[in-house]
């Protein structure tokens, strides 16, 4: 025995290593399951290896500024800059194809609206609420007036980690924001003084009975327990898997989150495709007024577009019975989510812009455009970008992957794997440690008044007081040259209804000093 551990003992590490690798050799030529790796054993590791850094590669060292998907370094900087208050400018002018295809151009007035001395603006250039309350006085008892026009778009506990939830309701609460659950329920992380919109899905998490369904006890109770739910929001479909229900991994369904939703530990959650509580367009409109009249709140429904034909049912009903939703949230085929399978991500629903203006034409076209607050979610997280959602109907903005990036998203684009670096989209308590929600709340924050203090300026610079005067002949999509580029009023066939507005000022009064077009509480 001694004289075989003398031998071992002599066997330099180089040895060791040649050892290892005639192993791994051998391994590799037995084994079936990898082509490469048998037809070249060892070698052919470097190949996965370079693969699994692939994306990592591309991101940093490989694509240009302006070539990524879905949130270009350009973009992503922005944001990053904007939530830490560093420098957000640029310098030497745009590298941006400016002549490229959809480019948006916003025309500026000659002369720039000119705010006075005793502007709510001039105390806070970023004081831009709503200029519309969703809900009618007269038909729900407790109506809203969204604070921002920019808000968090539906994002689950479950899907995010309970620290990043936490870091978004406390930013929306310094930003007088408003967040939304997503379909995941309310949790303890959505209840640090931010505004909160409940939103539910066919899992009906939060408010579901014990054979899956809706219900409306549980419905009225939450309401009741916490008074800082200010609307509500059904979920028919979303952008990035409109007709597919919801996908939670099963890595990802912690104790917490089983108890909060009403599911097993460790089990991929699959919400059906269809609603329980309704089956068709009446139905629907039915249950809206069910949950607005046992809770008080306004109601809306969040959608991707795609056919028409029950929408145009949903605005005859609208029409006839004056009943239906309050606020409609129209969601891009570009739209973001934890998990989806490509084929929906990638074809399933139109993009924001051909999906919001058919269903806005749609409903202007019944003279209902005025009657519900239109809500744009779909990338849309940028000033430029808003302003065109503006010019074209839009009310308020919500985001989800750009609050995401102000508290620390890297776009990995591996939130369906519970690997989420920065420890936004995993349920690891590892990871989600690199989360100070004291600091990234207040860069929630801090993005949120940026993006309002620079829409306010540019929509100055058009004239204008508050975006929600952009017109569709303020904003041109560029076609090919200028002599073939198109105001929006002509690219998508119908100018938007005027947006009753009367001044910033009016709207600080409302908020700050009473008066009935402030928010009932």
């Amino acid at each position: 025995m001694d004289a075989v551990l003398d031998v071992l003992g002599q066997i330099s590490w180089w040895m060791w290593i040649l050892i290892a690798l005639a192993i791994l050799a051998l391994r590799d030529v037995i084994q079936r399951k990898h082509t490469i790796t048998h037809n070249f054993p060892i070698i052919g590791h470097i190949r996965y290896l370079f693969e699994s850094i692939g994306p990592e590669i591309r991101q940093y060292f490989v694509a240009n500024n302006r070539e990524e998907l879905p949130f270009n370094r350009i973009e992503r900087g922005w944001i990053y800059a904007s939530a830490k208050k560093e420098n957000n400018y640029e310098g030497f002018g745009t590298d941006r194809d400016i002549y490229a295809h959809q480019h948006i151009f916003i025309n500026n007035a000659m002369m720039p609206y000119q705010i006075g001395k005793a502007h709510p603006n001039t105390k806070d250039m970023s004081f831009l609420p709503c200029a519309k309350v969703i809900g009618d006085y007269n038909k729900r008892r407790r109506p809203y007036r969204p604070a921002s026009v920019i808000n968090i778009s539906a994002m689950s506990f479950g899907s995010l980690s309970a620290k990043a939830v936490e870091s978004l309701n406390k930013g929306v609460h310094m930003a007088d924001a408003y967040h939304n659950t997503g379909e995941g329920g309310l949790s303890p992380y959505h209840s640090y003084g931010g505004d909160v919109v409940f939103h539910f899905g066919t899992g009906y998490f939060g408010v579901r009975a014990d054979d899956g369904g809706f219900s409306m006890e549980k419905m009225k109770a939450l309401v009741k327990e916490n008074p800082f739910i200010r609307a509500i929001e059904v979920k028919l479909s979303q952008g990035a898997k409109p007709g597919k229900g919801g996908v939670l991994p099963g890595k990802k369904i912690t104790p917490e989150i089983a108890k909060i939703r009403g599911v097993e530990v460790g089990k991929d959650v699959l919400s059906p495709p269809n609603h329980k509580a309704f089956s068709n367009v009446p139905e629907l409109v039915d249950f809206i007024e069910a949950i607005a009249e046992e809770t008080g709140l306004p109601v809306g429904i969040k959608a991707a577009i795609g056919k028409l034909d029950q929408w145009q049912e949903l605005a005859d009903i609208m029409l006839k019975t004056n009943k239906g939703p309050d606020f409609i949230t129209v969601d891009g085929g570009e739209g973001g989510t934890g998990a989806a399978p490509p084929s929906f991500a990638d074809h399933v629903s139109l993009p924001w812009v051909y999906g919001f203006s058919d269903l806005y034409k749609l409903f202007q076209n019944k003279g209902l455009a005025d009657r519900v607050v239109w809500i744009g979610s779909g990338k849309l997280g940028f000033p430029a970008k808003a302003a065109m959602a503006f010019a074209m109907g839009a009310d308020c903005i919500n985001v989800a992957r750009e609050a995401m990036l102000s508290i620390g998203c890297i776009q990995a684009q591996i939130c369906h794997t519970n690997r989420c670096p920065s420890g936004v989209a995993t349920q690891s308590k590892w990871l989600q440690n690199g989360i100070d929600p004291t600091l990234k709340s207040v860069r929630l924050a801090q993005y949120f008044k940026t993006f309002k203090k620079e829409l306010l300026e540019i929509t100055h610079a058009a004239g204008y007081e508050h975006p929600c005067q952009f017109t569709m002949k303020d904003v041109e999509v560029n076609v090919d040259d200028h002599n073939l580029s198109k105001e929006l009023a002509r690219t998508y066939m119908y100018n938007k209804s005027k947006v009753p507005f009367e001044s910033m000022q009016t709207l600080y009064d409302c908020q700050h000093l009473g008066g009935k077009t402030k928010v009932v509480q």
